[in-house]
């Protein structure tokens, strides 16, 4: 059985909703991570699923034990977060999914959800993405070329369910010009929400297949996460901060690239089946 078990009741009006599970590049829970620490969240509601591992999750100078999946909360902004600190497996992200988008409809909720599309990096990458058709513009600035040298930064793109199309045409966000897939338990919840016609977004940007990807992620929350919510989000630190970062999620990179295909959230594109 799923269920969403509140903590510490929050004043709630229509919020948006930041999914931050692992993937490919990490993208989603570096982002989700920050907004979190940013802003100062709140713990709000324990997820509980049956197929989720029997596991406590502590942090530094905490003594307080917590689900490894939960949801956080900004009463001031409206906003909240969907946190793991594990990968969801295949076997429970069918419940997972039903059971965290039952709950955002009947809490006015709308969704946006994070995924990274595998890339190669430098100038290999600016190099496959335009032979194969991935010139995935971020709209205004979001997407676009970094600086010398053949790099540039990873570009965004979204997709839409129900009316999420809005969102993303006022954000400026562009949709992809190659067919793709989105999967694991990210896919999962886009499938229910798409299956529920119900509002959501979902955010895609070109991030590092198998290391945590900060860049990405900054990408992510400057001209995906930002605009859609019209919250100013500060980012310098995950530039500054990048080394750390990776280090401190390269634990749970590993895990990821020891899982499965089907367990971690990412974006593929369709190729030969068109």
């Amino acid at each position: 059985m799923a269920t969403i078990d509140v903590q510490n009741e929050i004043d709630l009006d229509e919020p948006t909703c930041i999914e931050g599970l692992p993937g490919v590049g990490l993208v989603g829970k570096i982002a989700a991570d920050h907004i979190v620490d940013t802003f100062d969240m709140t713990y709000y509601a324990a997820i509980r699923c049956s197929g989720l591992p029997p596991v406590a999750i502590y942090h530094n100078e905490e003594s307080e034990l917590k689900p490894p999946v939960r949801l956080y909360a900004d009463a001031e902004r409206d906003l909240l977060v969907l946190h793991s600190d594990i990968p969801i497996a295949a076997e429970s992200r069918e419940a997972f999914a039903e059971c965290v988008i039952e709950w955002g409809a009947s809490n006015d909720v709308t969704p946006v959800f994070l995924s990274g599309l595998p890339q190669e990096q430098g100038q290999e990458q600016a190099t496959d993405a335009s032979e194969s058709g991935l010139g995935l513009g971020g709209g205004g600035d979001g997407g676009g070329s970094g600086g010398g040298g053949g790099e540039r930064s990873p570009e965004l793109f979204g997709v839409a369910t129900g009316d999420g199309n809005a969102h993303l045409d006022r954000a400026g966000i562009v949709p992809p010009k190659q067919s793709g897939a989105m999967s694991g338990p990210t896919g999962a919840l886009l499938h229910e929400a798409l299956d529920r016609d119900l509002t959501s977004v979902g955010l895609v940007v070109e991030a590092h297949p198998q290391f945590p990807d900060p860049e990405a992620s900054k990408v992510l929350l400057d001209h995906g996460i930002s605009p859609i919510t019209e919250i100013d989000i500060d980012t310098a630190a995950l530039v500054d901060q990048a080394e750390e970062i990776q280090m401190a999620r390269q634990r749970l990179a590993k895990q990821m690239q020891q899982a499965k295909t089907e367990e971690s959230s990412q974006a593929t594109p369709l190729r030969g089946f068109q």
